[in-house]
């Protein structure tokens, strides 16, 4: 039976590690904690000698494909880019959230919709902890998941806390605290190697996996670190300051968004050589095991590109749609919006999908392309 140290050897030392935390939630919340998440999101042991070297953590792993068709079966996942029930362009109704949300804030609004339900006890989501970092969160009240929402530039904080990546996601490391606090019905808004993560210890049918009832992937074109020197690129590029930016987006572009009011927009293809490294291997760009996927791409900006996946979700935005929470685009001034949205995402889809394929060739043959 294989291992976290063959995780080590068969993920981490290739590169192919994309930091979910999957190995490490689990053994943390279920198991005797052997392992640790780094300051940098890195997995690793903790204590050796409390590994009871079971195995799951190497089966959950993204990267091992020995859940792979019971994974997708479960899903219903269908090519090209997983199941889609129904595709909508919208926002929420809430002026407040639209604010502070980074696209047309629905995540944060079908969120508080479920709470107000009771359908959730809480949410999994980050909040943030400096100007170019967030940290996962478990949140319990209405406040704490409207703090969530957006990412803004704060210049009060320090720069050094956590680490010198941007996220734009939550972690499911917080199954500990879910655990702890007893909390039976919880949503998870992660990325897509992070909705992976958890599919498969639910198709192990895992405990605290059964707690998820909801899972909410987002658009993912990679994770970027923003070191000094690479916040120092960017600006050169851009002409700008950074203690001028007070919001970033990632759509089909890099958008800062500076207290002046100006927009600054720099394009994908100069971020590649900033994306963690195991991103350059990642096929899934729209969350294609979630139950929604979300994300500004294809949608004009303030607005939100949704893909219901599954009933669940489905059902969880049509009653947030009839209860006033969300309001869909205006179709009927652009009717044809809603396929040229989805004609969008299919073609980050299948670019993402060709990238991967061309460095995991590059990777055997010791020579990745790292582009898109």
């Amino acid at each position: 039976m294989k291992t976290f140290f063959h995780l080590i050897q068969e993920v981490q030392k290739p590169g192919l590690c994309h930091r979910c935390g999957g190995c490490v939630t689990f053994c943390t919340a279920v198991n005797y904690g052997a392992l640790m998440i780094d300051e940098e999101g890195k997995p690793g042991y903790d204590d050796i000698e409390k590994c009871i070297e079971c195995g799951l953590c190497y089966t959950i792993c993204p990267e091992i494909n020995e859940l792979e068709e019971e994974t997708k079966r479960r899903a219903n996942w269908s090519q090209p880019m997983g199941r889609i029930i129904e595709t909508a362009v919208a926002r929420t109704t809430d002026a407040s959230i639209r604010a502070k949300a980074t696209d047309g804030g629905v995540v944060t609004a079908l969120l508080l919709h479920l709470f107000d339900r009771g359908r959730i006890d809480g949410a999994i989501v980050t909040h943030q902890t400096g100007p170019f970092q967030r940290s996962p969160f478990l949140a319990t009240t209405r406040e704490e998941i409207i703090s969530a929402a957006g990412f803004f530039f704060d210049t009060s904080h320090g720069m050094k806390q956590f680490s010198d990546q941007y996220m734009t996601y939550a972690s499911i490391e917080e199954f500990d605290p879910m655990v702890k606090k007893g909390l039976k019905r919880v949503a998870l808004v992660g990325t897509p190697c992070q909705i992976n993560s958890v599919r498969r210890m639910q198709a192990l049918e895992l405990l605290p996996s059964d707690a998820i009832k909801f899972c909410f992937g987002l658009f993912c074109s990679g994770n970027f670190v923003f070191g000094p020197a690479e916040r120092e690129k960017l600006a050169q590029i851009g002409g700008f300051a950074w203690d001028e930016v007070r919001k970033v987006n990632i759509k089909e572009a890099l958008m800062l968004h500076l207290a002046s009011g100006k927009k600054i927009t720099i394009d994908l293809d100069q971020l590649y050589a900033i994306r963690r490294y195991a991103c350059q291997f990642c096929s899934d760009y729209a969350a294609e095991l979630a139950d929604i996927s979300f994300g500004g791409i294809g949608a004009a900006e303030g607005w939100t590109t949704v893909l219901a996946r599954s009933p669940v979700g489905r059902a969880a935005l049509a009653d947030a749609k009839g209860a006033g929470m969300i309001e869909e685009f205006k179709y009927a001034d652009n009717p044809s919006y809603i396929t040229d949205a989805l004609n969008t995402i299919r073609s980050w889809s299948s670019k993402k999908k060709k990238m991967a394929r061309q460095n995991r060739r590059g990777l055997k043959s010791g020579s990745p392309s790292f582009s898109m």
